[in-house]
């Protein structure tokens, strides 16, 4: 994949944020993504009355993903209920690491960035086989 066009991510995560079921915070988020062979996934956020059990709109993105066959991320872009660039949480950039790679590009409030600035020195699949002691 060559070229983002991260104003359509942009739309589609505004899209997907529209549908964010957040009766609690009043907070909706969506996210678009694009994967290395061009397809893209959206997700928004799902609240719950037992909040701890909430879904972060990234974790819809990776469910997406993986329902459609899978593969890795290239780029994603996660709104909030403004439409401007949000920082995903922690637990998300994980997710993003672990279904992007370090090289994924991720829209952040600062502007484009990879994951390996994102979450550095991150903790992947990798490291359980050759950390793990076994």
């Amino acid at each position: 994949m060559s070229e983002v066009d991260w104003e359509s991510l942009r739309e589609k995560a505004i899209e997907a944020s529209r549908r964010a079921y957040c009766p609690y915070s009043d907070f909706p988020v969506g996210v678009a993504g694009v994967t290395t062979d061009g397809r893209v996934f959206t997700g928004c956020n799902v609240e719950n009355a037992s909040y701890g059990v909430g879904l972060c709109a990234e974790c819809g993105l990776v469910s997406a993903l993986h329902l459609g066959g899978g593969g890795l991320f290239a780029a994603v872009y996660c709104v909030g209920g403004d439409g401007q660039a949000l920082m995903p949480c922690g637990r998300c950039r994980q997710l993003l690491w672990e279904n992007g790679g370090p090289a994924c590009l991720l829209m952040t409030p600062e502007g484009v960035l990879p994951m390996s600035q994102i979450l550095p020195q991150a903790f992947g699949p990798d490291d359980l086989a050759t950390r793990s002691g076994h």
